[in-house]
């Protein structure tokens, strides 16, 4: 999975968790393959009689066509909502990156691929160049874009060809859910977008309880940084105004980069030296592992490294605004600041 950073931030990586969060996302994993192959029957409404005309992220009015059948999905972040949602038959492209950048494999895990049934045939490439030609020879009805694609040049593409494009880039986790419902409205299967809304909505009022509770017994939030890449410069974070930095005000943490200047930045290993955080949450899969960051600036110097609160969690729980982050992401972060919550 890649991030807006700019162009000397390297990917993000994927999973792997400690053995509790692990069990948590297999439980989560296997009623996800459980729903995906029924909900699209079970819940499926009659589509619409005429296009919908819907809101993006972006504000932007888009009039789509009934119940388009075949639709590109340019983000892992979309793609899970798709399949959770019942509608991976109505995806006939995704996202890639060049092949000597990895390709599929550069966004997407082995385990999605496996599960969302994902071939490189589907592939439109979005790095390091927007390929409008891949994108055309799909013949889509409809494309839905995340944050990781450049949004000139997809809008270009929609204005020559004529094929409509909704953003779906939610900045916090609520958003998450507010996107689930329009897919649901997009293609006709409300019931099954309540339905999961239902389930996000649920995950986030347990952490906004924990949240009161710790504020009613005068609890401060731990100071943490969360990480998805690190260099010999420092580390890369969220700023304000991000999914990220939404997920860890849920999870009633304190970012160590709330006062960014930017959105994605890399604080440099004097800055988190300085801020010393409680906790650090490291992104792992893709390549990347605990010795990743352990060669970061001031790594063993930290008090979190130090007190053994350094943990590598799967970035993919964290840097896609999904129903995944809502459902395993939110609740692995709260084990993490506040282990004593379950």
């Amino acid at each position: 999975m890649h991030l807006s950073t700019p162009s000397a931030a390297p990917a993000s990586p994927r999973r792997t968790v400690s053995l509790s969060l692990f069990v948590v996302g297999i439980i989560v994993a296997a009623g996800v393959s459980i729903a995906g192959a029924s909900a699209y029957y079970a819940f499926r409404a009659s589509p619409p009689a005429g296009p919908v005309s819907v809101t993006d992220d972006l504000g932007r009015t888009v009039s789509i066509p009934n119940d388009p059948a075949r639709a590109v999905v340019l983000g892992p972040s979309i793609m899970d909502s798709m399949y959770r949602l019942g509608l991976r038959a109505h995806v006939v492209g995704v996202d890639c990156y060049a092949p000597s950048l990895g390709g599929l494999s550069s966004d997407y895990s082995s385990d999605q691929v496996a599960l969302w049934n994902l071939t490189s045939s589907m592939c439109v490439e979005v790095e390091p160049s927007f390929s409008a030609e891949a994108l055309l020879a799909l013949g889509p009805q409809l494309v839905l874009a995340a944050g990781l694609v450049p949004i000139g040049a997809v809008e270009q593409f929609s204005d020559t060809y004529h094929v409509p494009v909704v953003f779906l880039q939610p900045a916090t986790l609520s958003g998450i859910a507010i996107d689930v419902e329009l897919l649901g409205e997009i293609f006709g299967v409300t019931a099954a977008a309540t339905s999961l809304a239902t389930s996000l909505q649920g995950e986030l009022e347990r952490a906004a309880s924990l949240q009161s509770n710790l504020t009613a017994n005068a609890t401060p939030f731990p100071t943490v940084l969360v990480t998805y890449y690190s260099d010999t410069n420092g580390y890369w974070t969220y700023g304000p105004g991000t999914f990220g930095e939404s997920l860890i005000e849920l999870a009633s943490g304190t970012s160590i980069s709330a006062n960014a200047t930017s959105s994605f930045p890399e604080l440099s290993g004097e800055q988190v030296l300085a801020s010393d955080p409680e906790f650090i949450v490291y992104g792992v899969g893709f390549g990347l592992n605990e010795s990743s960051y352990s060669g970061g600036p001031f790594w063993t110097q930290l008090a979190a490294t130090q007190d053994g609160h350094a943990d590598g969690v799967d970035s993919n729980y964290f840097t896609e605004p999904d129903p995944t982050m809502v459902l395993v992401g939110l609740p692995a972060m709260i084990t993490v600041l506040h282990p004593g919550s379950a």
